[in-house]
């Protein structure tokens, strides 16, 4: 008899588990399958969707993708330059799917696969605000969902749409870039400079005294000397396959207009651009994320975190501007924690 007992409460938790079991992990199977739902669309397209963007100069039509289905968080990637691609962000997807993250890659207008109007007067910062807000709508992103990421360039697009447009915000990520172009021209100079040897930094001044941006010996010097310390920290050859693609694709128009012609500070269009006097009036939920070795002054980062009223701060310790290759683990885990946990959801 109490064998026959005993072996009966032995089945009894064998089962309860497997139904225990069952249960718990039937939500996670309903949330993956959700993840990768195709969407009611009657033409899959892997997410692809192309967006009218009304201008001045007309309607011309922008790329997006959309990588993954969660009503309540929808990441758009703001790419850098100004006039790269969304492909330095394919890195993403080895962290946020299975976090149960979406995300939407979005080339801006004059970027990769969007089109290409190839008219300076349109490579504006207010006119690229307006391109945003029409991304959002036709996409149907809310203040319920709403998280909007600007890495470099991006981050200053990200900045001023949230300045004009917050109330549509549900979360903001200002990525590797500083409120204050003039601020980034005195950390280039004042700081990045003086930790170069004193005869390259003479040899890229020169070259750049005389506008010859178009001399091989320029960019020889900087990416010896100054993309390999502060924008990716490892050798050229081994940098990651979507950088070079995406940088191979880099619109020099827009780049030269709004940048000026080198990473090593700033002389076009952007080279005013201040906004730190209105951190203090974004209220939205932000996490600006920074780099020890970065281009952009970590401090100034930092003391950006304070200024957002709702702000918090990751630093990427062995990061340069782009720490979502070079320190992606801290990067990754700090923006993952920020959309689950730190944002409200």
């Amino acid at each position: 008899m109490e064998t026959k007992t005993v072996f009966r409460l032995c089945m009894a938790v064998i089962i309860c588990g497997f139904f225990s079991c069952k249960g718990v992990d039937e939500p996670a199977t309903q949330s993956l399958a959700a993840y990768h739902h195709p969407g009611e669309d009657s033409m899959k397209t892997g997410g692809v969707r192309m967006v009218p963007i009304l201008t001045p100069k007309g309607t011309f039509r922008v790329w997006t993708k959309r990588y993954g289905n969660n009503p309540k968080v929808k990441l758009l990637l703001l790419n850098g330059g100004p006039g790269a691609t969304h492909e330095y962000f394919e890195c993403f997807e080895s962290f946020l799917p299975r976090e149960g993250i979406e995300f939407i890659y979005y080339d801006q207008l004059g970027c990769g696969h969007s089109d290409d109007p190839k008219d300076t007067s349109m490579w504006d910062l207010p006119r690229y605000v307006e391109e945003v807000e029409q991304v959002r709508t036709a996409l149907g992103l809310s203040k319920e969902n709403f998280f909007l990421l600007g890495h470099s360039w991006g981050g200053i697009l990200a900045i001023e749409y949230a300045v004009k447009y917050k109330e549509h915000l549900k979360g903001l990520i200002i990525s590797n870039m500083m409120s204050s172009c003039p601020d980034y021209g005195d950390y280039a100079d004042k700081v990045l400079a003086r930790q170069m040897d004193p005869s390259v930094l003479d040899a890229i001044r020169k070259i750049e005294a005389r506008r010859d941006f178009s001399n091989p010996r320029y960019m020889e010097l900087l990416n010896a000397h100054f993309y390999v310390r502060h924008i990716l920290r490892m050798p050229l050859d081994q940098w990651p396959e979507p950088v070079n693609r995406s940088f191979a694709k880099m619109n020099q128009s827009l780049y030269v207009t709004m940048q000026g012609p080198s990473e090593f500070g700033i002389a076009g269009k952007l080279a005013q651009w201040d906004r730190k006097a209105s951190l203090k009036d974004i209220s939205t939920p932000t996490l600006v994320i920074g780099a020890t070795h970065d281009t952009m002054d970590p401090e100034h980062m930092r003391w950006m975190s304070d200024e957002f009223p709702n702000g918090r701060f990751l630093l990427c310790r062995n990061g340069g501007h782009m720490s979502m290759w070079d320190d992606q683990q801290v990067y990754m885990k700090g923006l993952v924690d920020f959309l689950k946990t730190d944002a409200p959801r």
